[in-house]
């Protein structure tokens, strides 16, 4: 039954490191074959965020279990173009800074499309490219990732499936998914060099990795039709092809969409209340208005042996759904409701909100909170990391020259503050691209965001005491790209934790954040409950863990335990709490392949998921946050 839906093999793994720790075992064997058959090892590479762990594996083998790269030749996919190879930004630096100098590779046996390339001879380069892939002898394992848009190499939509190595224009969602390795969308070339999708499918073997937020292209690709729209498509031709994804990336597919149409199933309550919502959503019908027929046309009959009648299944679901709706997230006090989501008691409770930014607490669960503190709780906010590295140059001469001013005004002495001033005006106008901020500069804007933070916390009403800010040391590597978890970040975070003993934990659980932030937050925080879980504290034990999303998804209907409404005035008062965020407002550094600002997505995803409960026949609400119970 599988495969009649998904026309590639595909392979899920939990997570996107066990998912890149397979393809690089896999990889590594490869390597060690041909080493024995004395043999070059023909790699096709390829770049961005998808392959950082597997490489970062493939360097852990080599230097822990003597992996050797000497008889491996590599044939990288794309460059930007035009652009120096020196550029932070370039994929031959990425290349090396993440793979080249950190094995024995030859580097005579490294190909890499040139962004430097005279464009008067730029055709004629292509061409002596797709040349060295043939005198190569051709390309044994090629690695892929996938574009949001589909495109696979930088073969972007529209692309033929005859087309060779070339330049090509970008896509302006593509340029604007990599507005975060340039900070500014103005600075991402509008041009690349790129392997076509004839060369690629002449490779003996391909692996495309996808992971996170890739769940709706992944589909598109793997169950729609090969068309030159989607060009990963096209892969579903190919003899040897393998989509390896981690369990976000496949949630769009039908295995897990629609698991009942792909085989038997265990029809477990929340299986049940899937079926019946989609059932719903799909026919645009209430769950109390669905009819028998309605199941059996649309492929659930075996569910009308599990209940005396067919209203005895919607109202099973439709009861479910009512229930995880509460204005109370704290619980509500002196009062009995057994299927309510959170306790009654203790009232009231000592909350801690984990924010990864200095943001995410106010655009992703704003109105909660606010409930919260005015229902009398003691809510906390961790603030994780600083985010400097999402505020522009702009805001930095534009807060030195309020501090010089300010000290003027008052007859303070700002010799110091201009001469950090004039310091920052020249570092800025010398800075390029690749340049990291100084130190001072990154204390500057990480004291703009905290000062935002603060602001927030004192509009929602929290005590001056009642927020922490962590500044965990992963992020602070002044670039986009951060270490992993350490001890300290654990030890920090497990120490916020001991002292507050909450009742009650909120954090981010969005795993699609584009710059990987959120998700070495999350499990920083699962890692330090585990920790505290395992010292047999008491209060670790009454401690209930609730993951909001972040600004880049909602939680699918079926997922949701816990649903917080908000009125129009709710909605409006958590928006002016947004805009505090000055800093994030109006030109956004990282905001990924959606233009929209914070605000504008967080209302519209909100009013959605208050649709979505209206469709299905619950009372409608202006805006309602979602939330799903995370246990240890």
């Amino acid at each position: 039954m599988l495969e009649s839906f998904e026309k590639v093999p595909v392979k899920i793994y939990k997570n996107v490191t066990e998912g890149s720790h397979a393809v690089a075992a896999q990889i590594a064997q490869l390597i060690r074959e041909k080493q024995a058959q004395n043999l070059p090892c023909i790699l096709g590479m390829a770049t961005g965020a998808t392959p950082v762990l597997l490489y970062k594996e493939l360097v852990r083998m080599h230097k822990e279990e003597g992996l050797s790269f000497k008889n491996v030749i590599t044939i990288n996919l794309d460059e930007y173009y035009p652009i120096a190879q020196s550029a932070y930004q370039s994929y031959w630096s990425f290349m090396h800074r993440h793979l080249f100098n950190l094995v024995d590779i030859d580097p005579k046996n490294i190909h890499i499309p040139n962004g430097e390339w005279p464009k008067e001879g730029v055709k004629e380069s292509c061409t002596f490219y797709e040349q060295t892939i043939e005198k190569v002898g051709g390309i044994d394992l090629q690695i892929l990732g996938i574009g949001k848009n589909g495109h696979i190499g930088f073969n972007e939509p529209g692309s033929s499936f005859h087309s060779k190595t070339r330049v090509i224009h970008l896509d302006q969602q593509t340029r604007i998914a990599n507005t975060y390795e340039f900070l500014d969308l103005n600075k991402v070339p509008k041009l690349a060099i790129t392997v076509g999708i004839s060369s690629i499918m002449k490779a003996k073997k391909i692996v495309l990795l996808a992971w996170g937020n890739k769940a709706s292209i992944v589909a598109k690709a793997v169950e729609g039709e090969v068309t030159e729209q989607v060009p990963a498509s096209v892969l579903q031709n190919h003899d040897d092809c393998t989509f390896v994804i981690d369990e976000l990336a496949a949630t769009e597919l039908t295995r897990y969409k629609s698991p009942w149409l792909t085989g038997t199933i265990d029809w477990t309550p929340s299986m049940i209340k899937k079926a019946v919502i989609e059932l719903a959503l799909k026919l645009n019908k209430t769950i109390l208005s669905l009819t028998a027929n309605d199941y059996t046309e649309n492929s659930l009959a075996d569910l009308l042996v599990l209940k005396d009648s067919v209203y005895d299944i919607n109202l099973q679901v439709f009861y479910m759904l009512r229930d995880s709706i509460t204005g109370w997230p704290g619980g509500k006090p002196n009062a009995i409701i057994p299927a309510h989501p959170e306790r009654s008691n203790p009232h009231p409770k000592t909350v801690l909100i984990f924010s990864p930014h200095p943001d995410d607490d106010i655009i992703s669960m704003g109105g909660t909170f606010m409930r919260l503190q005015e229902q009398g709780h003691d809510v906390h906010v961790g603030y994780q990391t600083s985010g400097n590295i999402a505020v522009t140059d702009e805001f930095v001469t534009r807060f030195l020259d309020f501090a010089v001013g300010f000290e003027d005004l008052f007859g303070i002495d700002n010799h110091k503050s201009q001469q950090i001033l004039q310091e920052a005006r020249a570092f800025l106008a010398e800075k390029k691209s690749d340049h990291l901020d100084t130190a001072e500069i990154r204390a500057i804007k990480g004291l703009i965001r905290r000062c935002e933070a603060k602001a927030t916390c004192r509009y929602v009403g929290l005590k001056e005491e009642n927020h922490h800010f962590l500044d965990l040391p992963f992020y602070e590597t002044g670039a986009i790209e951060k270490k992993p978890m350490s001890e300290v970040d654990i030890k920090i975070t497990m120490d916020l934790l001991t002292k507050l003993k909450p009742q009650q934990v909120y954090c981010a659980g969005d795993l699609a954040d584009p710059h990987g932030t959120h998700k070495v937050c999350l499990e920083i925080v699962f890692e330090s409950l585990r920790r505290l879980k395992a010292t047999g504290a008491d209060w670790v034990k009454d401690c209930w863990v609730w993951l909001y999303k972040g600004a880049w998804q909602e939680w699918d209907i079926s997922e949701i335990e816990m649903a917080v409404p908000m009125s129009p005035d709710q909605v409006l008062k958590k928006r002016f709490g947004i805009f505090i965020h000055q800093s994030q407002k109006d030109s956004v550094p990282f905001q990924g392949s959606d233009s929209r600002e914070f605000w504008q997505r967080a209302e519209i995803r909100n009013a959605h998921t208050a649709d979505l409960f209206a469709r299905l026949g619950l009372t409608k609400y202006a805006a309602i946050e979602a939330f799903v119970r995370w246990h240890y």
